[in-house]
This record gives structure tokens, C-alpha cells and sequence, in this order.
């Protein structure tokens, strides 16, 4: 591949392939840069690829593109802001948008989730809401509750924390001990039990339970908080059982535990609510989100704590120039960011996107479900605008089929993602039926000829 003129100019001289220094996240590097896959343009539903081809995206980037690509209005807003207040202190000083947002987000979270931390992305929330919960239980005279409780499978982002209480083997394996005083809950997924479930499987709830041999084995005394995704995104799409959250919501009250729920997913409209806590009718006492807050176009997160957690922190501060939280970022807070979150908002309001997605949700159900029969598919499950497709995986060879399938989509004009052998997918909110089912007869006509 030729080298483009911006590259040229910048590449060390002797360089053989510009594409050689990016060392590339999660990604087989040395398969990527031997057959490179790249993007150059996106607009609404498509990504154009260096060689001019349109790509129907059927992941939202990553699960981030709620409002579509290139939405003018947000665009339009993050050009002005950098141009009128590219950057401002969050430390001791403040600019009007991230104030703004921050009520606007209250505003559209359910119960007395109304108060914002800003991070720079999943991680950073994840990060931020277990570092706030060991903290709260310090600050009301509770500092032995220190153990946090996630759950297999769990993808709680790439920092130490998030790994720590996550539960996917591969992004633990090669980083050592990690975290002391993690203990981690059952997954919920089951083939046996729950296979080609269309919405939340009737089989499961109990698995929640197991908490209580938790607090029993370890004393609530020391435990500050239990994390979860209400639905598992990045471990390919569990969709938790019926009863489950709320049982989870029952143990946590019973013993002071603190309910976190990540929604780095889940949020902004990707169920058909504003957030999935509002889906499930179960209130977490901490949520995190990122992705669709600024529908991907600027890096940006948020935690929601209730009102009695951040009444907590400011009651016992001391004096009134003392710091509550000694904990924050750079950039948190980010003229970009906000300006691109209330642009974002704006859109997901003025085109009614939330209420899409739920309307789209029957015929997104139906098209993932149609793929039941095909060859080598173990499983499909759906809720909201979320679907996987599990594939038997070939023998001594993981992950393989799952990843020649989604090589085969792109060829053929389809975004999808892997996640070990299933496929998962999100699109943007904005998706049309006959674009579902583009996607859905896209990946049948692969599976019919894949090995």
C-alpha cells in the first residue's frame, strides 16, 4: 500500500509500512497490517473505505454511534466551541456547558441519580464510580467496606479497576494480581437454559443469589459496592434473566451494598429508554456511562451517583474550601465534550430516537431470530436494538469462525464485531427495516457458505 502524503511526510526515514508504529487496541495487529481495513469517511448509516466503498455500519463504531455519523447539529457545535473556548481547568474553575449538561443528564436520569462526575470515557467512569463508592463508605464512618463485587464476563473497561472487578479472561490474564479484595458473581448466560430467548430468558434469577453466599462468606461489613452490566454488551450480548436485576437490587439493600450499574452501553437509548436502569425498573445507586453521550464524535463519560451519596461527601468535607473528592481529570468536563453532549442530546430528542429504537425493536427481533436455522449458529438473543449470534466455534480453532465472518461482511458491505465465536450487533438509532435486514441477510448468505 502507498504511503498518503500526510504519512509521508512524517514517516522516519527507511520506514517500510506507515502502517507499522500505531500499535493498534485490541487487535490482531499482524493480520490487520498485512490485509489493513480503513476508514476514511462516515456519514448517517455508512463508513467509506480508502478504496471507495460504502460500509453499512451495523456496530455503531462501537457501540457509540447512537445518533448516526456526522450528525450536522453535532458537528456543527463542536466546530463553534473550539473555536469560541477550546479548553478550561475543571480544577478550582468551570465553563457554563459542562454545568449545563450535567442538569440536562440529571434531568433525564430516573429517581435521585442527579448529580454528574465527568471522565473521558468507560474506563475512566468505571474507574471514578468504584473509587466514589469506597470512598462514600470511608466518609460515613463504613471505611471496612472496601471488598467491590463484579461478575464473570463482566467488561467494566481497560483500567485497573475495571479489569479487576471484570470478568473476561483474556483482558486479565497477562496483567498480574490486579486488585485485592475483588470477589466476582456467576455469569448468567446459559445455552442450556436459555437458548433462542427472544427479550430477557425466564431462566436465571437465582443466579443472583449467590450474593448472599458472598456476604455470608465474606461479612457485608466489608463489602462497598457490586458492579454490573445490566446486559453483558462486550461478552457478546447476555441479556440478564427476568428478576435477576431485581433480585440483585433486594441483596444490595438488605446489607448497605452499593448497586453499580455500568450503562457505558446500555445508555442513551440503546434499549429504547434513556438508560437501561429505566428498561429493568431497577434503580442502581451508581451509573456510569460514556459512548452515546456525545454519540461517539468527542471521547466523554459520566458517573450518576443518587443524591444521598454526594450529600454524603458534602457533609463531611470540613471546611468550606476543603475538597470533598480528591479525584477528577484533565479533561474532565472538556468544552468539546460538552458542547458535543448537548448537541447530542438535542438530536436524540428533536428526532425522537430513544422511541425509535423501541419501535424498531419487534422487527430487529425478528430478523436476528430469522438466523436460528442457518449453519453453525448455537444461539440468538436480542433486546433493544441488541443482537448476537452465537457460532459453534471449529475445533482447535476459537474464535476463528466468528472473525472469517466478519472479514466476509466487510467484503460484502457489512460492519459487524466478534467477540470470541459470537457476533454482536448495535446499530446507530437511526437504522431503517429494510437496512436491519440488509445486515441480517448479509451475515445468512455468509454463514451459508462458511466452513
Amino acid at each position: 500500500m502507498a504511503l498518503p502524503d500526510e504519512a509521508a511526510q512524517t514517516a522516519k526515514e527507511g520506514a517500510t509500512n506507515w502502517l507499522e508504529p500505531f500499535w493498534m487496541p485490541f487487535t490482531a495487529n499482524r493480520q490487520f497490517k498485512a490485509h489493513p481495513r480503513l476508514f476514511v469517511a462516515a456519514k448517517d448509516m455508512h463508513y467509506t473505505t480508502q478504496d471507495g466503498r460504502q460500509v453499512l455500519d451495523g456496530t455503531a463504531g462501537l457501540w457509540c454511534v447512537n445518533a448516526g455519523h456526522a450528525r450536522p447539529r453535532i458537528v456543527e457545535a463542536v466546530q463553534a466551541q473550539i473555536a469560541e473556548l477550546d479548553y478550561a481547568p475543571a480544577f478550582q474553575m468551570g465553563h457554563p456547558k459542562a454545568f449545563e449538561l450535567a442538569a440536562r443528564l440529571a434531568t433525564m436520569a430516573p429517581s435521585d441519580l442527579d448529580h454528574v462526575f465527568f471522565t473521558n470515557s468507560g474506563s475512566e467512569s468505571v474507574d471514578t464510580a468504584l473509587k466514589i463508592a469506597i470512598a462514600y463508605h470511608r466518609v460515613t464512618g463504613a471505611g471496612a467496606r472496601q471488598r467491590l463485587i463484579g461478575r464473570a464476563r463482566g467488561y467494566h473497561g481497560v483500567g485497573f479497576g475495571g479489569i479487576s472487578v471484570g470478568g473476561i479472561v483474556n483482558n486479565r490474564k497477562f496483567f498480574g494480581s490486579l486488585l485485592n479484595g475483588v470477589d466476582h458473581l456467576p455469569h448468567t448466560h446459559s445455552l442450556e437454559h436459555m437458548a433462542f430467548s427472544r427479550g430477557q430468558p425466564e431462566w436465571g434469577a437465582h443466579l443472583a443469589d449467590v450474593l448472599e453466599d458472598m456476604v455470608a462468606l465474606h461479612d457485608a461489613s466489608t463489602i462497598a459496592a457490586v458492579i454490573v452490566e445490566p446486559l453483558a454488551g462486550s461478552a457478546g450480548a447476555l441479556i440478564p434473566p427476568k428478576g435477576y436485576l431485581e433480585r440483585l437490587r433486594q441483596i444490595c439493600d438488605k446489607h448497605g451494598i452499593l448497586l453499580i450499574f455500568d450503562e457505558v452501553i446500555t445508555g442513551f437509548g440503546r434499549l429504547g429508554d434513556s438508560f437501561a436502569c429505566e428498561r429493568f425498573g431497577v434503580i442502581p445507586d451508581i451509573m456510569t456511562v460514556a459512548k452515546g453521550l456525545t454519540s461517539g464524535t468527542v471521547p466523554a463519560g459520566a458517573v450518576f451517583v443518587r443524591k444521598h451519596i454526594y450529600d454524603a461527601f458534602m457533609e463531611n468535607a470540613g471546611g468550606e474550601n476543603a475538597i470533598e473528592l480528591f479525584h477528577g481529570y484533565t479533561y474532565s468536563g472538556h468544552p468539546l465534550a460538552m458542547a458535543a453532549g448537548l448537541a447530542a442530546l438535542d438530536v436524540y430528542a428533536e428526532d425522537g430516537l430513544f422511541e425509535r429504537a423501541a419501535g424498531l425493536a419487534g422487527h430487529w427481533e425478528d430478523a436476528i431470530h430469522s438466523l436460528k436455522d442457518k449453519p453453525w449458529v448455537i444461539d440468538t438473543r436480542n433486546l433493544g436494538l441488541i443482537g448476537a449470534i452465537e457460532l459453534e466455534p471449529r475445533p482447535d480453532a476459537p474464535t476463528a469462525r466468528a472473525f472469517e465472518l466478519f472479514l466476509r461482511c466487510y467484503e460484502a458491505g457489512v460492519l459487524v464485531r466478534t467477540t470470541g465465536d459470537i457476533i454482536a450487533l448495535s446499530p446507530p438509532l437511526i437504522i431503517s427495516e429494510s437496512q436491519i435486514d440488509q445486515i441480517v441477510e448479509t451475515i445468512g448468505q455468509v454463514l451459508d457458505d462458511l466452513a
